[in-house]
């Protein structure tokens, strides 16, 4: 249960007053940076997080238990987390719910698969098994219980050009239903480069995922939007074997693979009146915000060269060094 709240910090589940106050005490000794949608966000461990959630994510780290078949979706944000969390859903309680009753029909995905940095996981123990739960966090920042045990992590991520442009285009929405001034896409590019954006720098993120899946591949997947998008049948049978659920042959002859594809598609999931109305994640952020183009390569229609130039200059010296590359068409 929370404690009082010593500061204007929300209190941290599982602390008492003294820890409280020495957690405020950390908060704000951390360097600071303005953000468009949020006041501001703080580096914390090498990320930037955004100030509203850090005590969530402060607690996670502290107190979270984790149990050998939770399943965790992570993702750098606008890098097809709504599109993984439909798809990852279905796929593991397709035992469950078929097309025509999918709480997906009703729901949200981001409430069907709660982000633990904004609903505390209480929440979660009325989860079945496997619990089903989603961060942004970087993976050295996850809890140790979560490294270190048997339970799975499913990472998502997508080429850096198209994300830029997502993000630019989801907290420019997201200001203006909040009243507040525009951000142009320039401002964007220049705080994404520097690396100052939501739990970012963006190649950290990616990279220590990257090679946690290289180094561990029974505990992390790492998938690309892109590949999603060139054969998602073979990226759904990837993470269905992932997670220990594979298809069966009857499912495959009988064409569950493509229903739910089509049904977790970015035309399916808009459509859908629960997603056209309403706001998620401290009711700041519009649902329809979630669903927008969902393309590969749009960047070509907002970046100019020399904002491509650049971020494909970080791309080589940040990234690739690892073997990580990226289809930008």
């Amino acid at each position: 249960m929370a404690h009082r709240q010593l500061s204007s910090q929300p209190a941290i589940v599982g602390t008492d007053e003294h820890d409280q106050e020495a957690i405020d005490e950390l908060i704000a000794s951390l360097p600071i940076t303005k953000g468009l949608v949020r006041p501001a966000h703080r580096l914390y461990q090498n990320f930037w997080c955004p100030i509203t959630v850090l005590p969530n994510v402060l607690a996670f780290q502290r107190h979270f238990k984790v149990e050998d078949k939770d399943i965790v979706l992570v993702s750098p944000p606008k890098s097809g987390t709504t599109w993984l969390k439909a798809l990852a859903f279905s796929i593991i309680n397709r035992s469950h719910f078929d097309i025509s009753n999918t709480p997906l029909l009703t729901s949200n995905p981001h409430e069907v698969v709660p982000f633990i940095e904004h609903k505390l996981w209480p929440d979660l123990d009325g989860l079945a098994d496997p619990r089903l739960f989603a961060t942004h966090i970087p993976y050295p920042s996850l809890p140790e219980s979560v490294k270190w045990s048997d339970c799975r992590i499913i990472y998502i991520c997508r080429n850096p050009l198209d994300t830029v442009v997502s993000s630019w285009h989801f907290l420019v929405e997201t200001a203006r239903s909040e009243d507040q001034p525009d951000w142009s896409l320039e401002e964007h590019f220049e705080t994404f480069c520097q690396g100052q954006v939501l739990f970012g720098p963006f190649w950290d993120h990616i990279t220590g995922y990257w090679k946690e899946s290289l180094e561990r591949p029974r505990k992390v997947l790492f998938l690309k939007f892109e590949d999603l998008k060139e054969d998602i049948g073979g990226q759904l049978k990837k993470v269905a074997e992932f997670v220990g659920l594979p298809f069966t042959e009857e499912e495959e002859e009988g064409g569950v693979i493509e229903e739910i594809a089509n049904l977790c598609s970015l035309k399916t999931l808009k459509d859908l009146e629960v997603n056209k109305s309403g706001k998620l994640l401290g009711r700041i952020v519009e649902k329809r915000s979630f669903f927008r183009k969902g393309e590969v390569g749009d960047w070509v229609n907002h970046l100019t060269p020399s904002m491509v130039d650049r971020l494909n200059s970080i791309i080589q010296e940040k990234m690739r060094p690892f073997g990580l590359e990226f289809k930008m068409c």
